[in-house]
């Protein structure tokens, strides 16, 4: 036996068994009843996008991006995203934080109530958000007579119906990497003598800012793809509520080819975090 044999020999005898051979020698075996369904599935995922790419006016598309309709529209997602993002991290870390680190009867059925919206159909949540802050709702009525605000089919309904379908994906990662971090350096700052709120600015904010990121990352990218609620909750009126995905449908209907160019960004921002989350995906697991 050579020298090359008697160490695999050997390595195959402290790993417990031929090691495995990397790169696309581990394709041979797979079975056929499973490779062939699966490329499949990888060819119905891929094929639609690489439909779009290949239908893309790419030499009319600077004209179509830069017209008035697409421009207004891409302005307004990006702007009421933003917002909803700010809002899911203003209310959405604290809850985060609840779930995780607090000890109170029916936890896990508020955790259930908070993923809910991931489940949701969005027109649902469109029509409960109408039920509850709409001008007769059970909220929307007392803010109207009080305040005069009036949430439904405003820009700031926009937001809110991003914020309610994006919030549990910035709420589920903050509480993830809550629970991945050690509690005792909360306890050791408390029994220095800091609060409690203290010790979660100082100690537990820096230690879970990154899936703080990933989390508002999420969520900006759900907001801005948001339709079903924010059609049925803020309606689609350029300039004030149509956001992309609304300019999508309607577009679709009279000018295909700004669909598509509008499809594409929206595409492009997908990409972009995944590609951004990658590193993190790589790390947890």
């Amino acid at each position: 036996m050579t020298d090359v044999d008697k160490s695999g020999a050997a390595a195959d005898t402290l790993t417990g068994g031929p090691r495995r051979r990397r790169g696309p020698a581990r394709l041979r075996g797979v079975p056929l009843p499973l490779l062939v369904p699966g490329l499949v599935g990888l060819a119905f995922l891929v094929l639609p996008l690489i439909a779009l790419l290949v239908r893309a006016p790419w030499r009319s598309l600077p004209d179509l991006l830069t017209s008035t309709e697409v421009w207004q529209a891409l302005q307004l997602s990006l702007v009421c995203a933003t917002a909803a993002t700010v809002v899911s991290l203003v209310l959405g870390v604290p809850l985060a934080w609840l779930l995780a680190r607090a000890d109170f009867p029916g936890r896990g059925f508020l955790r259930a109530l908070v993923t809910l919206p991931l489940v949701l159909p969005p027109v649902v949540g469109g029509v409960a958000l109408l039920m509850a802050l709409g001008r007769n709702g059970v909220v929307g009525k007392w803010l109207d007579a009080w305040f005069g605000v009036t949430l439904p089919f405003t820009t700031a309904g926009v937001v809110v119906a991003e914020a309610f379908v994006a919030m549990p994906f910035l709420v589920i990662s903050v509480e993830g990497t809550l629970r991945a971090a050690d509690p005792r350096y909360e306890e050791a700052a408390t029994t220095l003598g800091a609060s409690r709120f203290t010790a979660f600015r100082r100690v537990t904010l820096p230690l879970i800012a990154p899936g703080i990121a990933a989390g508002a990352v999420l969520a900006w990218a759900r907001a801005l793809g948001e339709f079903g609620a924010t059609i049925t909750f803020a309606g689609n009126f350029p300039g004030r509520t149509q956001t992309m995905p609304l300019a999508v449908y309607l577009a679709l209907q009279s000018d295909p080819e700004a669909a598509i160019a509008l499809s594409l960004v929206l595409l492009a921002v997908s990409i972009a975090v995944l590609a951004g989350l990658r590193d993190r995906w790589m790390t947890a697991s």
